[in-house]
Parts: structure tokens; C-alpha cells; sequence
């Protein structure tokens, strides 16, 4: 059901140095790194913990992406969502930059938090 996962942080550096002590041992180290905006977390190849940097209190403090088995379900979960209130966040489409099967849409929930349906096939 869930995807990954995303948490801001107002001190990055710090907040991505915890997650890697602390993740430590349960498997988890650092895969993939943005710039100093991004960290991902995961065990091997697979990323499903992300910190993101928001000294400026801009960003939800929240991400969650859930997983989809098609592509049609991620286009009815972004037109269900915004029918019930949501905000748009990003349409259906792919986003190679995550992958060449990234297929998601995001979505501002009712207070404000980014949620995300992503299909990796």
C-alpha cells in the first residue's frame, strides 16, 4: 500500500546524519542524494524514506506516496481526490527523472499535505 515516504526537515544536515545512524540498524543507509535538498534512504537499490530540506518552513512537512498496481489507477486516484476536495499537485503523467516507469500524480489533501500515487510498472 505504501510507496515511500517523505519528511521535511529544518536542519537537513543534521536530520540526514540522525536517519543515518539511526536507520543504520534496521539495513538502511544512504542511496541517493540530491544537492544538499534531498536524501534517500533505503535497503539495496530500493528507496522508500526520503528527508527533503525545508529551512524555510515553505514545503508540507509530509509526503506519501501510495503504490498502484496500473496507470489507470493512478489517474482515477487523482481525479477521486480532486473531486473530494483535493488540490492539484502535479496531473498523471510519467517522471523520468525518478525513472523511466515513474507514473504518478500528486495531490494537496484537505490540509495541505502532499499525498502521491505512483505506478512503477
Amino acid at each position: 500500500m505504501i510507496d515511500h515516504l517523505t519528511l521535511s526537515s529544518a536542519n537537513y544536515e543534521k536530520s540526514k546524519n540522525f536517519y543515518q545512524a539511526a536507520l543504520a540498524p534496521l539495513g538502511y543507509k544512504l542511496v541517493k542524494e540530491f544537492g544538499s535538498d534531498v536524501a534517500g534512504f533505503g535497503i539495496v537499490d530500493r528507496l522508500d524514506f526520503w528527508l527533503a530540506n525545508d529551512n524555510q518552513k515553505t514545503q508540507p512537512i509530509f509526503h506519501l506516496a501510495f503504490a498502484a498496481e496500473t496507470r489507470i489507477q493512478v489517474d482515477e486516484f487523482y481525479r477521486a481526490a480532486l473531486a473530494a476536495g483535493g488540490r492539484d499537485n502535479g496531473a498523471p503523467g510519467l517522471r523520468e527523472k525518478h525513472g523511466p516507469t515513474y507514473y504518478a500524480a500528486f495531490v494537496y489533501d484537505l490540509d495541505g499535505q502532499n499525498i502521491e500515487a505512483v505506478c512503477r510498472k
